[in-house]
């Protein structure tokens, strides 16, 4: 879907400027199709929104490939395969193939598999009546102890091999059903695939003197079922219940009634997935608002936007934690602004109290969420909260005597994060959580630059893109303002910015709320290409729950949501040479930059 900007609001405000000696201009806000072609300027794509789960970006066409191998056995169900023992039916098999998926839920492929094919013939199909000599192509003639009888008919045994080649489609019921499930997730690691198709099927090694094609078509149906045991989901084991249905003519027997013969059999292979493996969720993005100059009035108001910061620890994007996945008990600004250290605990209080002084048995014990709180809260705080706030970091230490001062003000001991051999000593999103690090200090916040309170501001204001004509204010600023500007969070914000930010918010017209998210280019992953997914994809979803907190806070009520817009930056990965995760270039380059557009009548 392409849109164009319109630049007449900027030439309002020039024409509102220009007319100080006569009356100024009240704004109105218009429909796109009301704007004249004059001010139509700047061309932009705007993709399609991401609130439904099941939509995802299309890949090029060398993405999503898979190739696969499997073997297995069928048997032979034939008109006369009834007859004799089930056994002599069986017969071995092995396909290998190549694939590509279009869409999480539907992918073609296509495959080539060799094998045989055992069943029975009567008599019927086995000697001509003229000459009375075996004449059916595919009598198997060296097998003893025939021919046998079955209610009076003599049988024999029959055996064809082959090769055959297939075009299939594949449905993955799993994505159809659940949806795409981001890339590096525990979820979906056992997958149910249904294949439907056709191929052709070429007879070889048998009497070609005997009447008989060489050449069969068929259908093709399959249930898979993979299992998956990485988040990376490269390689899958598989287990295939298939079949191939023929024309009754297919062992040279003709039953009035009888119309097809069929191969039914179980395989067992690997899948492996080339890179791309996944998808990109698309980018939430609004129409543009359109206000002209309209009846005359005796104030003009002013064009004007500011700007603040919301800084991340490394790995987190809050996309695990609410608003942005609705009823979770963290809610990841409130963490940001007066969260305590990972916001876990450990499940049960008596047994980690016995096992204080020991990391290991610390390590089994099960661990929970701890629900956040507004930082609104007041009363004496024997420890740091929130991240970047104040000058202290938010990581604790796991010493015996800290854990038990905590516990007995707060009435349970803090837990860290436990992921593989990885200890994590502040949040982070479950789909980073493996990621391996240089250092073990890197899993520690061991320094604070307090870049989301207000004492921050003049490190960001050196180290940061500001647009001269924005107003700055710091992540606590804004949080103070609209969640209020009580007990804790006071302490970092600045009351006179608050009431700034509120009278915003109660007098002027937010007319775009713009958000863009960074991630640092620290990535130990070997794979550059899981590396890239992954940072961009912090980056993005930093964004959208700074977004989804602005709207869920009750203030933006009044604005519509296509006003909101998540950005897609063209290098939302800033570049960081310091291996240290807890440098300062670093944390700068974790964050979500949120820009807010309005209007307000001057004073």
């Amino acid at each position: 879907m392409r849109r164009k900007i319109s630049s007449l609001l900027l030439l309002g405000i020039l024409a509102c400027a220009n007319v100080s000696a006569q009356e100024n201009t009240q704004w109105v806000k218009v429909d796109r199709s009301q704007l004249p072609e004059s001010v139509l300027t700047e061309e932009i794509t705007f993709p399609q929104p991401t609130d439904d789960k099941y939509r995802v970006v299309t890949n090029r066409f060398w993405e999503n490939w898979f190739v696969y191998a499997d073997a297995g056995g069928h048997a032979f169900f034939g008109d006369y395969s009834h007859w004799g023992k089930f056994k002599e039916t069986l017969s071995p098999e092995f396909a290998v193939g190549i694939g590509k998926w279009f869409t999480p839920g539907i992918g073609v492929k296509g495959q080539f598999g060799m094998g045989s094919s055992r069943g029975f013939l009567n008599d019927s199909y086995v000697f001509t009546s003229n000459y009375g000599y075996l004449q059916n192509p595919y009598l198997d003639n060296h097998v003893g102890n025939y021919p046998q009888q079955h209610n009076g008919y003599n049988y024999w045994p029959m055996k064809t091999k082959f090769w055959d080649v297939s075009m299939n489609v594949s449905f993955n019921l799993s994505r159809l059903f659940c949806a795409w499930e981001n890339y590096g997730t525990k979820k979906l690691f056992n997958q149910f695939i249904l294949t439907l198709g056709f191929g052709g099927l070429h007879h070889y090694d048998y009497d070609k003197d005997k009447y008989g094609p060489e050449n069969d078509w068929y259908m093709n149906a399959e249930l898979q079922y993979s299992r998956f045991f990485t988040r990376a989901k490269a390689f899958s084991l598989d287990f295939k219940i298939r079949s191939q249905i023929f024309e009754t003519h297919f062992d040279q027997s003709f039953i009035q009634g009888h119309r097809w013969d069929a191969n039914l059999g179980l395989n067992i292979g690997l899948t492996y997935y080339i890179k791309v493996r996944g998808w990109d969720r698309c980018v939430s993005c609004g129409e543009a608002n359109y206000y002209i100059p309209a009846t005359p009035v005796n104030d003009c108001p002013e064009y004007k936007t500011f700007t603040f910061y919301v800084f991340y620890p490394n790995n987190y994007s809050g996309r695990d934690d609410a608003p942005t996945i609705a009823g979770d008990e963290v809610n990841a600004i409130d963490y940001l602004a007066g969260g305590i250290f990972t916001q876990k605990k450990f499940a049960n209080t008596n047994a980690a109290g016995s096992n204080l002084g020991s990391t290991a048995k610390l390590r089994r014990q099960a661990t929970e969420d701890i629900a956040t709180e507004k930082a609104t809260f007041g009363g004496n705080q024997i420890i740091t909260r929130g991240y970047e706030i104040s000058n202290e970091p938010i990581s604790l230490s796991m010493s015996e005597s800290e854990l038990k001062a905590f516990k007995d003000q707060y009435g349970y001991y803090y837990a860290p994060i436990y992921e593989g051999n990885n200890t994590w000593y502040y949040r982070v999103d479950d789909v980073t959580a493996t990621q391996k690090l240089l250092s073990d200090d890197n899993y520690k916040e061991s320094e604070s630059y307090s870049l989301n309170a207000h004492a921050g501001l003049g490190t960001i204001r050196q180290n940061m893109p500001i647009d001269k004509n924005s107003e700055l204010y710091s992540f606590a600023d804004v949080y103070a303002a609209l969640e209020g500007n009580n007990g804790y969070i006071s302490k970092y914000a600045d009351a006179q910015t608050v009431a700034a930010i509120k009278e915003i918010l109660e007098s002027g017209t937010i007319l775009s709320v713009q958000a863009e998210g960074l991630a640092t280019s620290q990535d130990n992953n070997k794979e550059n290409e899981v590396g890239i997914q992954r940072n961009n994809t912090l980056s993005y979803n930093r964004a959208l729950t700074a977004i989804k907190w602005l709207q869920g806070s009750g203030k933006f009520n009044g604005v519509n949501s296509d006003a909101f817009v998540v950005n897609t930056l063209n290098a939302p990965i800033g570049q960081v040479n310091d291996k240290s995760t807890r440098g300062l270039n670093a944390k700068l380059n974790r964050c979500a930059r949120i820009k807010i557009s309005y209007l307000i009548n001057k004073k």
